[in-house]
């Protein structure tokens, strides 16, 4: 596959894997570098296409925040679930809501996955951070992420 074909396709997963949890991307990164090739390409149109999807996510929940709220709160979970949800849920708005915290917590989310990055991304958009700010922070963590995973693969 070309390198043009290649970014394509991976910017299309990409943004596929942001919004459906069972299209996984950190396995369609390994897979591009054991194919060799355009595997830097396929990492950058990859991390592009997540940070497209989660940006989607991002905006939704701004542009829907008491929508979003009411949701979540009218689940019907269990006491201990709810519990659970709603501390994790507390403590991440906590951090994306002050300014120095914010990016890292987003940085962190998008190259770890702890906490997950569709939390952080609905949560951001809820607690007002910018667009600009969330797009880069994501960017440069899911680049990192993909490149981690390429790398031994590309390498062997």
């Amino acid at each position: 596959m070309n390198g043009l074909a290649e970014a394509a396709v991976a910017l299309g997963y990409g943004f596929a894997s942001a919004l459906v949890p069972v299209v996984n991307a950190e396995a369609y990164a390994v897979v591009a570098g054991h194919r060799g090739g355009h595997a830097l390409v396929a990492v950058l149109a990859l991390a592009c296409g997540q940070t497209a999807g989660k940006l989607l996510l991002f905006e939704a929940a701004r542009r829907g925040t008491g929508r979003l709220a009411q949701k979540l709160t009218h689940r019907s979970r269990s006491g201990r679930a709810a519990a659970r949800d709603a501390r994790w849920a507390g403590r991440i708005r906590r951090w994306l809501s002050r300014r120095r915290t914010a990016l890292p917590t987003v940085l962190v989310s998008a190259a770890v996955g702890v906490p997950p990055l569709a939390v952080v991304s609905l949560a951001a958009g809820t607690a007002g951070l910018r667009h600009w700010e969330f797009a880069v922070a994501c960017l440069l963590g899911r680049v990192l992420r993909f490149a981690l995973l390429v790398l031994p693969a590309a390498l062997a």
